[in-house]
């Protein structure tokens, strides 16, 4: 069983519990910094989406596998739009995942998420057919690691950097505080808060209407 949000504080360490992270910053002089910005398209768009999704949520993943087949090519590729990716994670299992692709190579990253949807019964929503014995999702989840070319010794840092844990909570605190986001997937579409996983028609509408002021 997933671990709900409410409890992923206790999990990363006992004196982040209650706490009020700092808020996170999105920039690093390193582009393949865990801590630097993972998106897609031009910054040059007209457009800029900043997405707070979570790589457990199945809503998420039906915006990813349905929706994003026609916004990639349509309006990413075309130089209409930006996507900027923050991870809001629903349960430990999500911020397991969000670590791990951060970790890897700016380039590697939207790729893996990609796979992740596309796969997220493999790895995140497998039957628990024993209580005693859960599903073992670390190992689950590092076979699309390995396939990203992640090897196990830089896998088991990334899984277990705190750090980089108390930053992703953070910039989740972050988004509830400023923005008051409580659901995935969550769209930011050149300043207005739009939650939802549109369909494409929906989604290239709020688009146009974004680059037409």
């Amino acid at each position: 069983m997933l671990i709900s949000r409410r409890n992923i504080l206790q999990l990363v360490g006992g004196s982040l519990a209650g706490s009020v992270l700092p808020a996170p910053a999105w920039a690093d002089s390193d582009p393949n910094s865990p801590y630097a910005q993972r998106s897609i398209g031009s910054p040059g768009a007209p457009v800029t989406a900043i997405e707070y999704f979570s790589l457990t949520c199945t809503h998420c993943a039906h915006f990813a596998n349905v929706t994003m087949p026609q916004v990639k090519p349509n309006l990413v590729d075309t130089g209409k739009l930006q996507i900027i990716y923050r991870d809001f994670p629903l349960d430990s299992v999500a911020l397991m995942a969000a670590q791990v692709a951060r970790s890897l190579p700016a380039d590697e990253y939207y790729p893996f998420i990609e796979a992740l949807f596309a796969n997220q019964d493999d790895w995140a929503f497998v039957p628990v057919t024993d209580p005693n014995n859960p599903p073992d999702y670390a190992a689950l989840l590092f076979k699309y690691a390995a396939l990203a070319g992640m090897d196990q010794g830089s896998y088991n840092a990334a899984i277990a950097d705190a750090k980089l844990k108390a930053w992703i909570l953070a910039g989740q605190q972050d988004a509830e505080s400023k923005y008051n986001i409580d659901s995935t997937p969550t769209f930011i579409i050149n300043g207005k808060v739009m939650p939802g996983a549109f369909e494409y028609d929906a989604f290239a509408q709020i688009v146009a209407k974004a680059a037409a002021g």
